[in-house]
C-alpha cells in the first residue's frame, strides 16, 4: 500500500468511531477517534500482558459506548500482513509465527489484541502494521547482501518501520507546505523511544534505517542501533557473551544509556546533565552524528530535498537535537531550526530556507483510525 494510499483516507471527515490501540514494550495507549479528533484517551506506563494493565483495558473499554471499529498497531506485520487487514481467525493464528522480529513489541501487542477480541467480540478488528509504509521499497534497498538461500528460507530483507508515524507526519507536511503529497521528496526522522529515518519519493518510501528489526539504525533509548556484525561474533565467541546477554544487551542496555554509562535513555535528562557530564555530553553526540549520517545516507534516493521533517516524542519536544542533528546538515542545503516549538505542527527554519525544517506531532492515532476505516471500505 502506497503512502499516499494510507494517508487520503485521513482528509475524509467519517462519523464512525475507531479504539486505536498502541502496545508498546513498557507503555499502553489506547483513544477513541472519530472525525479525525480524540474522542478520549488511556495511557499508562504499564507493560502490556501485567494484571494492572489487562484491568486498566477493561475498565476503560467497559466505560464506553461500542466503537464501530478497533485499529491496532502492529509492529511487524512481516510478509503475512503488509497493508492494513482486517483480522480473522486463520491470521491471527499465524501473528505469533512474527513474535521473534519484534519480541520487545509483537508479544505484548498480541496480548492486547486478544483481551480486546474477547471484551468486543463483535466489532471489527483491523491490524495496521508499521511496515506497510515501507512495502513498496525499492528491490536494492531493501535487500541484504547476503546468501540467497538464506534470503529465500527465511525471507530476510529490510522490512522498514515506524511506518504509521512517517504516513501521518507526510500527510501533515503536505499541508503545511501547500503541495501534493504525490509530488514531495523530503526526509523524515521519527525520533524517540525507538528512532528511524526515511526517505520519502513522490509520496512512496525509497529507503530507512531500520531493517528486518526495529533494532537496526541509530542508537535509541536503550537499543543499540547498527553496529559491526563482526563485533557481535567477536563476543559470542569463546564464551564472551552468551546469546541472552548479548539480545538483552542490544535490547535494554545500549543507545542512550549505555552511551551515557546508564545515567539515562531520556534525552531531556541528558540535555540537562550534558554541561556537567561528559558521558551525557558524548551520548548525545553520538545520537546526534549517527542520525545525521542516516539522513545523509537516505538523501541518495533523492533528486532534490524538499523539506526535513522531525516527528517523534524526541524530534517533536526537544529542540537541542533537532539543533544538534541539523547543524550537520549544511551539505544537504538544511540550516539550523531557528523555532523550537513544543505546541504545533510548523515551519521551524528560518523564512526562505533553502530546505525548510518542519516539526510534526506524533498521532500515530489517528493514523490508525484513516487506516481502520479505509480497510473496512
Amino acid at each position: 500500500m502506497s503512502a499516499a494510499t494510507t494517508s487520503d483516507p485521513a482528509r475524509r471527515p467519517d462519523s464512525r468511531t475507531v479504539l486505536t490501540v498502541n502496545a508498546g514494550s513498557s507503555s499502553l495507549r489506547l483513544n477513541y477517534v472519530r472525525d479525525g479528533r480524540l474522542v478520549d484517551g488511556l495511557e499508562r506506563a504499564e507493560p502490556p500482558g501485567s494484571g494492572a494493565a489487562d484491568r486498566l483495558v477493561r475498565e476503560f473499554v467497559a466505560a464506553h459506548d461500542r466503537p464501530d471499529a478497533v485499529g491496532h498497531r502492529l509492529v511487524h506485520g512481516g510478509d503475512l500482513v503488509r497493508a492494513p487487514t482486517r483480522l480473522d481467525d486463520s491470521i491471527r493464528a499465524e501473528l505469533d509465527g512474527l513474535a521473534t522480529l519484534a519480541p520487545l513489541h509483537l508479544p505484548p501487542a498480541l496480548h492486547l489484541l486478544d483481551r480486546i477480541r474477547e471484551q468486543l467480540p463483535d466489532v471489527p478488528q483491523v491490524l495496521c502494521p508499521d511496515t506497510a509504509f515501507h512495502a513498496r521499497l525499492p528491490e536494492a534497498a531493501a535487500t541484504y547482501p547476503l546468501p540467497a538461500d538464506w534470503r529465500r528460507r527465511w525471507g530476510l530483507r529490510r522490512y522498514g518501520f515506524h511506518g504509521l508515524s512517517y504516513a501521518y507526519a507526510l500527510r501533515r507536511t503536505a499541508e503545511l507546505l501547500d503541495r501534493p503529497v504525490g509530488d514531495l521528496q523530503v526526509l523524515l526522522a521519527h525520533l524517540g523511544g525507538g528512532a528511524s529515518v526515511c526517505a520519502v519519493r513522490d509520496g512512496h518510501s525509497v529507503d530507512t534505517s531500520m531493517g528486518f528489526t526495529p533494532l537496526d539504525g541509530v542508537p535509541m533509548s536503550k537499543r543499540s542501533g547498527a553496529v559491526d556484525p563482526g563485533m557481535l561474533l567477536w563476543l559470542l565467541d569463546d564464551n564472551r557473551l552468551s546469546l541472552a546477554e548479548l539480545t538483552d544487551g542490544l535490547n535494554h542496555r545500549a543507545g542512550l544509556l549505555g552511551l551515557s554509562d546508564n545515567r539515562s535513555g531520556d534525552t531531556r535528562d541528558l540535555v540537562a546533565a550534558a554541561p556537567d557530564d561528559p558521558a551525557a555530553a558524548l551520548a548525545l553526540a553520538v545520537f546526534a552524528h549517527r542520525v545525521r549520517r542516516e539522513l545523509a545516507a537516505a538523501a541518495t534516493g533523492l533528486d532534490r530535498l524538499d523539506a526535513l521533517v522531525f516527528t517523534g516524542e524526541i524530534g517533536w519536544d526537544q529542540p537541542e537535537v533537532r539543533r544538534d542533528v541539523c547543524a550537520g546538515l549544511r551539505l544537504l542545503g538544511v540550516g539550523p531550526p531557528v523555532g523550537g516549538n513544543r505546541e504545533t505542527d510548523s515551519i521551524v527554519s528560518a523564512p526562505g530556507a533553502a530546505v525548510p525544517v518542519l516539526v510534526v506531532e506524533p498521532r500515530e492515532d489517528l493514523q490508525v483510525a484513516a487506516e481502520t476505516i479505509a480497510a473496512l471500505d
